[in-house]
């Protein structure tokens, strides 16, 4: 099988990290339970350019090498890598970022995936003159299985997988979005994730 997993709030906790970096640079104090939009310029209130300034911060190698990671998460992508499945970590950070990202990953058992930067949301307006090293047009011709995702946003590049289970991981700013099909499950943890690849939708 080949599966898809979401970096950011999948692997990591980066919205809690975020939220501890809105309060230190701009006295935003908003808890992670609170955070009611993936968009944490809406979430947090902040101007254009305090978002610009919260994402270079929260993109710099020492801070993304901090971020805790999601309990359960390297136990469960190196069962599936032992039983010779395909792990496929997709994320929306810019190319800037791959070396750290690259780095968090083996550091926290996640060696053995592959790790690609596509630029899901358009992000790469704030880090200046960045790149992505996955293209959408590339994106689009790969095939997978089995998806792990937390944004809504998101759920529209799975478009054109008819048939991928999509598992949702539960997050505060995902609890009232509707899915697209019943091809989407909302799993609280990543027992819940090993779940439901064993047993499908």
């Amino acid at each position: 099988m080949k599966i898809y997993v979401d970096f950011d709030d999948c692997l990591c906790e980066t919205a809690k990290a975020f939220s501890g970096i809105a309060e230190r640079m701009f006295g935003k104090i908003v808890p992670y339970e609170k955070i009611q939009f993936f968009n944490l310029q809406d979430s947090f209130k902040l101007t254009d350019e305090e978002y610009e300034k919260l994402m270079i911060e929260g993109h710099r190698p020492e801070v993304l090498l901090s971020y805790e990671e999601t309990p359960g998460a390297s136990k469960v992508i190196n069962e599936w890598i032992d039983q010779k499945h395909e792990v496929f970590i997709i994320t929306g950070r810019p190319f800037t970022s791959f070396e750290p990202s690259r780095r968090w990953l083996d550091e926290h058992g996640f060696e053995r995936a592959k790790l690609f930067c596509l630029n899901k949301y358009g992000r790469d307006s704030f880090i200046k003159n960045s790149d992505f090293n996955l293209e959408l047009e590339d994106y689009y011709r790969m095939k997978f299985d089995f998806a792990v995702e937390d944004s809504p946003l998101a759920f529209r590049f799975f478009d054109h997988l008819p048939e991928l289970k999509v598992m949702v991981y539960d997050r505060p700013w995902n609890k009232d979005c509707e899915f697209p099909n019943e091809n989407f499950k909302r799993c609280t943890d990543w027992e819940k994730i090993r779940e439901a690849v064993n047993d499908p939708i």
